[in-house]
């Protein structure tokens, strides 16, 4: 039994117990040569043989789908499968599995990690104090600035629960809103438009698809309140990163914090991403211990269940 497996933070030096469990399963382990996802050039010779993938961020397209022989699984090492081609593993026989929920409270810590370093520029003091400077920058309080969610899935809910202890109003919007969970923890259902129009900090947690690419672009940007901020810890695509940039060079918006990008790695050196009031993180949410350990249990039981069993509880292509 061959295994590809792609995520960066499960590599040959990860010391996390379900690789034990996978290595005792599998009779080879590929590992990701780069340090970062593969593109589908890069992801047809490693998966030559392999029945089983366990896959990060990589692209899962028709042609590496309709070009390797025997491959069984794709089981993603997080919840989101956009850079998935669903249809294509189903006609080609392939399961795909995700793990929800294993990183929700990672990426929720993360969000309000962004929204707070924004508000009080603290990568940019942190930068000047080391250098020898002692620069003062007047920032705003999260209390009782109206936070909105575009997305109030469990990472949303649980981003909700954190602001909410800082006092913030906070309004959600979902196409899919669980409406009694927001009445029974003060959660406002808004519009799409009445979330852009209405939020100090918009905060993004949507999965990417048609109906979702771009959604903030230069049409949305524009009903936004002068100065507000806008947080992406979910998916690159769901920005218009030239819009953002002309809406920040314009001085519209306040700031904006990354973790998800157009390209992944981004071209650091363009305007945008050198700005003293945008703030990049390296698609890190998922990347704290226990998240990695909770991905890589979900992710390796659904490997070996489904080539096992041809099942497990998590297929996300039926």
């Amino acid at each position: 039994m061959k295994v590809l497996v792609t995520p960066t933070s499960f590599g040959p030096a990860a010391k996390l117990a379900p690789k034990e469990k996978l290595l005792a399963f599998a009779d080879e382990i590929v590992y990701n040569p780069q340090s970062r996802p593969l593109t589908e050039d890069e992801l047809i010779p490693l998966l030559e043989g392999c029945e089983g993938y366990l896959a990060g961020l990589d692209f899962i397209t028709e042609k590496v789908l309709s070009t390797v022989k025997g491959l069984r699984v794709v089981s993603r090492y997080g919840i989101g499968c956009d850079r998935v081609d669903l249809e294509a593993a189903k006609k080609h026989g392939i399961i795909v599995t995700n793990t929800p929920g294993a990183n929700s409270d990672a990426v929720a810590d993360l969000t309000l990690g962004l929204m707070l370093a924004v508000a009080r520029a603290i990568p940019m003091l942190d930068r000047s104090t080391k250098e020898g400077e002692w620069k003062r920058r007047t920032g705003i309080e999260l209390g009782g600035k109206t936070l909105g969610l575009l997305g109030f899935g469990m990472i949303g809910k649980l981003t909700a629960r954190r602001a909410a202890g800082f006092g913030m109003r906070i309004i959600a919007y979902d196409p899919y809103m669980d409406e009694a969970y927001a009445k029974e923890n003060d959660v406002l259902s808004k519009s799409l438009d009445d979330v852009i129009k209405e939020s100090d900090f918009v905060s993004l947690h949507l999965p990417l698809n048609d109906a979702t690419k771009n959604i903030i672009n230069e049409e949305t940007i524009s009903k936004m309140r002068p100065g507000a901020v806008v947080i992406n810890t979910s998916r690159g695509g769901l920005i218009d990163e030239t819009a953002l940039y002309k809406a920040l060079d314009s001085g519209h918006l306040g700031g904006a914090a990354l973790d998800a990008y157009e390209k992944e790695p981004p071209e650091a050196k363009l305007p945008l991403y050198q700005m003293p009031n945008v703030i990049t993180t390296p698609h890190t949410g998922a990347h704290t211990a226990e998240a990695s350990l909770n991905m890589a249990t979900m992710a390796v039981d659904n490997l070996i269940d489904v080539l096992k069993t041809g099942d497990c509880p998590y297929i996300v292509n039926r």
